[in-house]
């Protein structure tokens, strides 16, 4: 159905000038930040935000991987479940854990209070057999005693430069983790494909910011989509669902964040959904839970269909 819409206005947010179109039937606003269209929705206006600011500290923002990091400074205790399935969704292989992680200065270690190992997950040489699994523990999990591990999240950690083979893999899952809708390098067929915020894919998708209250507070509402009638050569580019991240609306600090992620290349497929949820213990943003479904296929390994679910409780510095 086509939209009746008043004349475009010329406005200015944080030094940018943008044009808005709103239709006359609906309080939404549309403008361009650098040619991203962002819908912005009534409440959003009323509050007079600066949009391309605070667009671009989506783009570049540290704050959740500082988040993750700060576990490595705090106690805490975490219960964990790992399930690996068949393609009929019957359990093959779990692991079910609480752990209890213990900082003595700048060094911490991981002790295992209980834990349940089922299946094949792992071989007799206690590795890993599925790389899901694999990669949960390199995240989440410390072998011995850590000391020195240094806190910056300087934009250098991210980096692919002299890591090869699993450590590779992990830091581009990092990435995608970590820094959303961002060009991950190294990945066959796919990296320019992540890279939403900029042309041309920055093209195929809608952006849109919303308030909702979310967990007890206020919040800010930061939604990506593919956009409606793409051509099909539009759509097979399309890797990103969607991604939700809400904002603490009092000082903008994210509080939770969804992903859903596909793609097929005829030589590997996925298909992610990922949920996190953060909290606070004074002054320092964590996570709290994690949660993720995942179906996947790489050339020479067999398919894994797994789900993971990790509670962190008990924080104290």
């Amino acid at each position: 159905m086509k939209l009746n819409r008043i004349p475009a206005l010329k406005i200015l947010m944080g030094g940018v000038l943008l044009f808005a179109i709103a239709p006359l039937h609906s309080q939404d606003t549309t403008i361009l930040v650098d040619q991203k269209v962002v819908t912005l929705k009534e409440v959003v206006v009323r509050n007079n935000m600066d949009i391309p600011s605070f667009i671009r500290r989506i783009q570049f923002d540290t704050s959740f991987y500082r988040a993750f990091k700060n576990l490595r400074q705090l106690n805490y205790s975490s219960i964990n479940d790992i399930r690996m399935m068949d393609k009929k969704g019957k359990v093959i292989a779990s692991l079910e854990s609480t752990i209890r992680q213990r900082v003595d200065r700048d060094c911490r270690q991981m002790e295992v209070l209980k834990e349940t190992i089922g299946g094949d997950l792992k071989n007799r040489k206690n590795e890993w057999n599925y790389y899901t699994a694999e990669m949960y523990a390199a995240l989440f999990f410390t072998e011995g005693m850590v000391c020195g591990a240094q806190q910056s999240v300087a934009e250098a950690e991210l980096s692919l430069k002299k890591k090869k083979g699993l450590h590779k893999h992990k830091e581009q899952l990092k990435m995608l983790f970590f820094n959303p809708g961002r060009k991950i390098p190294g990945i066959p067929f796919i990296g320019n494909k992540i890279n939403i915020y900029e042309l041309p894919m920055a093209r195929l998708y809608n952006f849109e910011m919303d308030m909702e209250y979310y967990q007890g507070r206020n919040a800010y509402t930061f939604k990506i989509t593919p956009r409606p009638n793409l051509t099909d050569a539009e759509r097979s580019s399309i890797v990103i669902n969607q991604i939700n991240t809400w904002f603490d609306a009092s000082d903008m600090r994210i509080i939770a964040r969804t992903y859903d992620m596909s793609y097929n290349t005829g030589i590997y497929d996925f298909n992610v959904q990922m949920e996190v949820e953060m909290g606070k213990i004074n002054d320092l943003l964590v996570p709290i839970t994690i949660r993720y479904i995942g179906n996947w296929k790489v050339a020479t390994k067999k398919r894994e269909r797994g789900i993971f679910t990790a509670t962190i409780f008990q924080l104290s510095e």
